[in-house]
């Protein structure tokens, strides 16, 4: 559990404080946890992170020296992929009622030059795979995805510019 007690006395203190109050007016609101452990605190070059996350699941962070781990800017383009793909395969097996045999989605992003250095452009690319699948039910499920459900392109729609495209391909029945 996060500790909300703070020193009243810092500036960084009070901001806290005025952060946790903003949380208690949605106390019953679903809220998403994380949390990141060093894992090798005697190891004074050593920048590797467990990461544990709401739901129970453990992973490594690290950074490209290291090696051992995604670097968390990553997380952000897998997680990208994954929430928009999480949308479009439900869109189209169950509203569209077409059988989708291979789906994946490809996300690039670019950088700013200088810190923070937050994603600018970034291009989504999705594979679909199936029997009898039409572009314009593919199109759909992506357009609802990207203006309806996808929490994590909405983030990133603040800093950087979105471009989807797709592909279908269409496999003879088995």
């Amino acid at each position: 559990m996060f500790n909300a007690t703070l020193e009243k006395t810092s500036d960084t203190g009070k901001i806290w404080q005025e952060f946790w109050k903003l949380g208690e007016a949605r106390t019953n609101a679903p809220g998403i946890r994380a949390r990141v452990m060093l894992m090798k605190p005697e190891a004074l070059n050593c920048r590797q992170f467990l990461v544990e996350t709401g739901s129970g699941h453990n992973f490594m962070v690290d950074d490209a020296a290291g090696g051992t781990g995604p670097k968390p800017i990553e997380l952000v383009a897998a997680a990208l992929a994954g929430c928009t793909a999480f949308d479009v395969i439900t869109i189209l097996r169950s509203k569209k009622r077409k059988l989708v045999t291979g789906y994946e989605v490809q996300v690039e992003a670019e950088q700013a030059e200088r810190p923070p250095q937050v994603f600018v452009a970034v291009r989504i690319h999705h594979i679909v795979r199936g029997h009898d699948i039409d572009a314009a039910a593919v199109s759909e499920a992506i357009r609802i995805s990207e203006e309806t459900y996808c929490s994590v392109e909405a983030m990133l729609k603040h800093s950087a510019v979105v471009r989807t495209t797709f592909e279908v391909i269409n496999e003879p029945n088995a």
